[in-house]
């Protein structure tokens, strides 16, 4: 789905982070935004996608690659342990943010437009609206106590849409993610402040559904 640095990790590979010891690691990059830091006005802020981008992702970039580098330049078991938190924390935030970049699209290119298709018809079989599906994400992703993510995402087992949440940076891995929303402070609190259902109600104009239906056709072709 997205190539991170020098090689493709998908969100469900996320145990792939674990390199061999003694074995090079591979160095992140932060991904370059698809638009301007001020494309998603008014519904998301220039001051907290900069914020956004440049320092809370840079973060987890910085963290990752130290975390892979101490990994592999140990064979100690108990270091390996201690390590393993923080190959999670800043992978996953790594891994999420890569994709929340994509899932987001300027309302004048097409962002919050959901046009007939695959993405379409199966959220209205598997929640029977579109605008049922809203408040049931909306409903379920406010409801995370703390930080975390809420995810539309496809269970390969049962063939549908479901409403997933991760709490911290865990990656869905239980699901292919289709749409995944960012539910951290960072994310809404300089624009919206602690209401954060008038952040979930706006980020819907600037959900780029064009790249969620592409995730889907691939996972459920």
């Amino acid at each position: 789905m997205f190539s991170l640095a020098r090689r493709s990790l998908r969100p469900t590979m996320a145990r792939s982070l674990f390199a061999a010891p003694g074995a090079v690691a591979s160095v992140h990059t932060l991904p370059e935004l698809p638009y301007a830091y001020n494309a998603l006005e008014p519904y998301i802020s220039e001051e907290i996608m900069t914020l956004h981008h440049k320092k809370h992702h840079q973060t987890y970039v910085t963290g990752l690659n130290a975390a892979e580098e101490a990994y592999a330049k140990t064979s100690d078991t108990k270091e390996q342990i201690a390590l393993q938190a923080a190959l999670k924390f800043n992978g996953g935030g790594h891994i999420n943010h890569s994709l929340f970049w994509k899932n987001l699209a300027p309302s004048a290119h097409d962002g919050g437009k959901l046009g007939d298709g695959v993405l379409k018809s199966a959220i209205e079989r598997d929640f029977g609206s579109v605008e049922e599906f809203k408040k049931q994400f909306n409903t379920k992703t406010a409801a995370i106590q703390g930080s975390g993510w809420g995810w539309l995402g496809y269970n390969t087992q049962t063939k549908k849409l479901e409403i997933v949440t991760t709490p911290n940076q865990d990656p869905l891995i239980t699901h292919t993610p289709i749409i995944g929303v960012d539910i951290w402070e960072h994310a809404f609190y300089l624009q919206y402040k602690n209401v954060k259902p008038d952040y979930l109600n706006a980020i819907w104009n600037v959900v780029n559904f064009k790249e969620a239906e592409r995730r889907l056709a691939e996972v459920a072709k």
